[in-house]
């Protein structure tokens, strides 16, 4: 064997037992009951690169979230608008402890969220819903101007508009440079209608325990800037009530006893749970406008597992079926392009594992597509030797020629579908991005097994004198 030949096999089988390796932990993981892997789940200690299953395999949620662009702010525009909102709602999602989930853009205003293994999306709509503008302002509810508008709004039957805003017979009523807000529990409030301190300032939030009986709050803290901007507000208002206010609601107003810089709390009638989704919701930043959920589809586990099993079985007898059609009509050739074929396979799983690719039903269609051109692009070679065969020529040549004619077609092929896959990956949506991923790493993994692995094997042959292949 050539030094040449050898650092073939050496760059061969490092790939195969790498590719090997990469694999196992998808075996051990998905040999384990369901109920054990949700388990583990939980806890954190799924495997990092391994491959995902997507929600018509694992079972799930998913939402179809709508950006209120017309409540957008102006001076922002649309396309950083939806990127802001995709990354915050991608932190909440992280920081509530939700794996594998997947957030896409759709279209201009639209953003998919997908929550493989979740059957009950209630708590993620919550947390993904809250638009979480977090603001402190101050209230005015102590003069007579105040108590007047307070006064009519609580006796009109629909004091606000569609908007939420107040009608225009009680905002005559409102002093300049204020607004009316509701109270939590409850009631009005008069407060400023401008905010100097947003959740923007924050640094962190986070939930305590308060009182003998251990009721929940959130404890902020500020950034340095978020630090100086309330301490300029609570020192100029001492002996005046703060509102914190929450998407418009009044939370609380405590009176303001001394300046405050660093730290507060929000209390309310709080469970646990809300006070831990609302101290995620502020740590991850206010969504840009708010989002609604115009579609929510769920699919079951056991939907997902008939729908593996059904994809298992087709790529399954899809793949013995070439394998013996080629093993019967080109023999030996035959043998070498499905050595190759299964090598395509497992290197096509290897690196779909290394890049925690979620595999879906239209996934596996790519695959096998995939599959179809790797034995296509063997058959061309075989083909070619078979004409130079004919020729009466040596070994040696009827294996060189046939892949040096066959190459600008396998290459040509490849390539071109190469740039349809990508085209489909950049424009199309989750179940077309999920062919297209499998469809582009199966083509070129098969450039590799089809040209320089089955090469490699007749390089191989011939070292040992061969005067003939059986094609």
């Amino acid at each position: 064997m050539s030094n040449k030949l050898a650092v073939k096999w050496g760059l061969i089988i490092a790939i195969l037992l790498g590719s090997l390796y990469l694999i196992y932990p998808n075996y051990k993981w998905y040999s384990k009951p369901l109920a054990e892997r949700e388990k583990l789940d939980t806890l954190g200690e799924r495997p990092k690169r391994m491959l995902n299953l997507g929600l018509d395999l694992r079972g799930g949620s998913s939402l179809l979230l709508e950006l209120e662009v017309a409540k957008l702010n102006t001076k922002e525009p649309l396309n950083e608008a939806m990127a802001r909102a995709i990354e915050i709602i991608r932190n909440r999602i992280d920081q509530y402890g939700l794996a594998e989930t997947s957030i896409t853009k759709q279209g201009d205003k639209w953003i998919m969220v997908q929550l493989p293994g979740v059957s009950n999306p209630q708590r993620a709509e919550e947390l993904i819903g809250k638009t979480a503008m977090l603001e402190f302002r101050i209230v005015k509810n102590d003069t007579a101007a105040a108590q007047k508008a307070i006064e009519k709004l609580e006796y009109t039957d629909k004091p606000f508009d569609e908007n939420g805003n107040v009608i225009p017979e009680i905002a005559e009523l409102v002093p300049a440079g204020y607004q009316i807000m509701r109270n939590k529990d409850g009631g009005y409030s008069l407060v400023t209608d401008t905010a100097t301190v947003t959740g923007a300032d924050l640094e962190n939030a986070r939930v305590v325990m308060m009182g003998e009986n251990g009721y929940p709050e959130v404890a902020f803290t500020f950034n340095a800037e978020g630090s100086k901007k309330f301490g300029q507000l609570t020192g100029a208002n001492i002996g005046k009530q703060l509102a914190i206010v929450l998407d418009n609601t009044v939370q609380s107003a405590p009176v303001v006893q001394a300046r405050i810089t660093k730290d507060g709390r929000i209390s309310g009638t709080f469970t646990a749970e809300e006070a831990r989704q609302l101290s995620i919701v502020l740590k991850a930043g206010a969504l840009p406008a708010p989002v609604k959920i115009i579609e929510k589809k769920t699919i079951g586990p056991t939907l997902g597992e008939d729908s593996i099993k059904s994809g298992l079985s087709a790529s399954f007898y899809a793949l013995v079926l070439i394998l013996i059609f080629m093993l019967v009509y080109y023999k030996a050739a035959g043998f070498i392009a499905d050595i190759a074929l299964l090598l395509n396979f497992v290197l096509t799983v290897a690196i779909m594992s290394y890049f925690s690719a979620t595999l879906t039903l239209p996934g596996i269609a790519g695959m096998i597509l995939s599959l179809a051109m790797a034995i296509d692009a063997n058959v061309l070679i075989i083909e070619r030797m078979r004409e130079e065969k004919l020729l009466g020529k040596p070994v040696y040549e009827i294996i060189n020629l046939g892949y040096d004619k066959a190459w600008s077609a396998i290459f040509d092929s490849n390539i071109t579908t190469i740039i349809v896959g990508a085209c489909l990956l950049q424009f199309g949506t989750g179940p077309v991005k999920g062919f297209a991923v499998t469809l582009i790493i199966g083509l070129l993994v098969s450039l590799f097994t089809a040209v320089f692995v089955t090469r490699a094997i007749y390089e191989l042959v011939l070292t040992s004198n061969t005067k003939e292949i059986s094609l």
